[in-house]
C-alpha cells in the first residue's frame, strides 16, 4: 500500500466515525425514516408513473405523517380525558373525606386535615413537575428535531431512492449481477421480518385485545399495545399478558369471562401466531427463531426501540452477505469487479 492510498483509508475511516457521531443522537429517527421509505418505496414506484418524484414524495411524506399522527393525537386525548376527570373525582369525594376527618376526630381526638394534606401534596406535586417540564422543553424541542428530520429523510430516500441505488452499484466493488443478488436477499429478510413479526405483532395484539374488550378487562387499549411489542419476541408473545388477564378475571370472580377469554386467547390469538408467522418467515427471510430472538433483544439493546426490527434484518443481512460471498468469491478476487 502506497502513501496516497493508506492516506485516503485513513481519511475515509477519519470521516465514517466522525458521521457516525454525527448521526448517533438521531439514530432513533434515522432508521424510523429509513424503514418508512422502505415500506412507502413501492407506492412511490406507482406513483411516478403518474407524476413527478418529488409530488409523490412529499404525498406519501403525508400518508406518513396522518398514520403517525392520527394514533398519537387519539392517545393524547385519551390522556387528557383522563386528567381532567381527576380534579371532578376529588371534588365528588371530597365530602366523603370531610366525614373521615369528623369520624377519626370522634374516636381519637385528634383533628386530621386529610383534604389539606392531599391539596399540600398536590402543590408538591405540582412544583416536582413544573422543575421537571423545564427540563422537559429542551427533550420535547429534541424530539421535534428529530421528526422533522425523520420526515426530510423520507422525502428524499423516496425522491431520490433510484439514484441512490444506482450509486451503490457504481460504487460497490461488487459484480453488479453480485451486489443484485446480495439486495435482493436482504430485500427478503427485512419483508419477512416486517410481515413475519411486525405485522403478525401487530394482527395478534389486536385480536388479543378484542378479546380483553369483550371481557370487559380494565384498561384493553393499554394492553393492546403490551401485548403487540411482546408479540414480536418469540417464545414469548402475548402469553403473560393474556395469562395474566385470565387470572385477573377468575380473581374478581367471573370464572365464565376467564375461560373464554382463555380459550379464545388459545385457540384464535394462537393461531395467528402458529400459521402466520412460520409462512411468513419460511418464505421470506428464512431465519431461524433463536437467530431472530437474538437480534430481536440484542437489537433492543443496541438501537433502542428500533433495533426490534433492525437486530433481525441485521442478522439476515450477514446470513446474505455470507452466502453470496462465498459463492462468488472467485470472481470477487478478481481484478474486473464488473
Amino acid at each position: 500500500m502506497n502513501l496516497s492510498k493508506g492516506f485516503v483509508l485513513a481519511l475515509v475511516a477519519t470521516l465514517l466515525v466522525l458521521s457516525a457521531m454525527l448521526i448517533q443522537p438521531f439514530l432513533q429517527y434515522v432508521l424510523a425514516a429509513v424503514l418508512i421509505a422502505y415500506l412507502l418505496y413501492p407506492l412511490q414506484i406507482r406513483l411516478e408513473a403518474h407524476v413527478s418524484p418529488a409530488l409523490a414524495a412529499l404525498s406519501l411524506v403525508f400518508v406518513a405523517v396522518a398514520g403517525f399522527v392520527t394514533p398519537f393525537v387519539v392517545i393524547l386525548a385519551t390522556v387528557l380525558e383522563s386528567a381532567d376527570r381527576i380534579p371532578r373525582d376529588l371534588d365528588a369525594e371530597q365530602g366523603q373525606l370531610e366525614g373521615i376527618e369528623t369520624r377519626i376526630e370522634e374516636l381519637t381526638g385528634l383533628e386530621v386535615d386529610i383534604v389539606g394534606a392531599l391539596v399540600g401534596s398536590g402543590q408538591e406535586f405540582g412544583t416536582i413537575v413544573f422543575e421537571r417540564s423545564i427540563q422537559a422543553i429542551g427533550t420535547i424541542t429534541f424530539h421535534l428535531i428529530g421528526i422533522l428530520l425523520a420526515l426530510f429523510l423520507v422525502y428524499y430516500l423516496l425522491k431520490d431512492g433510484d439514484d441512490l441505488f444506482d450509486w451503490l452499484l457504481r460504487t460497490v466493488p461488487l459484480p453488479t449481477d453480485v451486489q443484485h443478488d446480495l439486495y435482493d436477499e436482504i430485500d427478503d429478510v427485512m419483508w419477512g421480518v416486517l410481515f413475519g413479526h411486525v405485522f403478525v405483532a401487530i394482527v395478534q395484539g389486536v385480536v388479543a385485545g378484542i378479546g380483553f374488550a369483550a371481557t370487559g378487562v380494565p384498561n384493553a387499549v393499554f394492553w393492546t399495545a403490551v401485548m403487540i411489542v411482546l408479540a414480536m419476541v418469540p417464545l414469548i408473545g402475548a402469553i403473560p399478558v393474556w395469562g395474566g388477564a385470565v387470572v385477573y378475571l377468575y380473581l374478581t370472580g367471573e370464572p365464565l369471562l376467564a375461560v373464554g377469554l382463555f380459550v379464545y386467547s388459545v385457540v384464535v390469538v394462537g393461531l395467528t401466531d402458529d400459521y402466520l408467522r412460520p409462512f411468513a418467515v419460511d418464505r421470506y427471510a428464512k431465519l431461524n427463531p433463536a437467530v431472530i430472538l437474538l437480534g430481536i433483544l440484542g437489537g433492543a439493546y443496541a438501537f433502542g426501540i428500533m433495533g426490534l426490527f433492525f437486530g433481525p434484518v441485521v442478522l439476515g443481512a450477514l446470513k446474505a452477505t455470507l452466502r453470496v460471498g462465498l459463492e462468488n468469491w472467485s470472481r470477487i478476487g478478481g481484478s474486473d469487479v464488473r
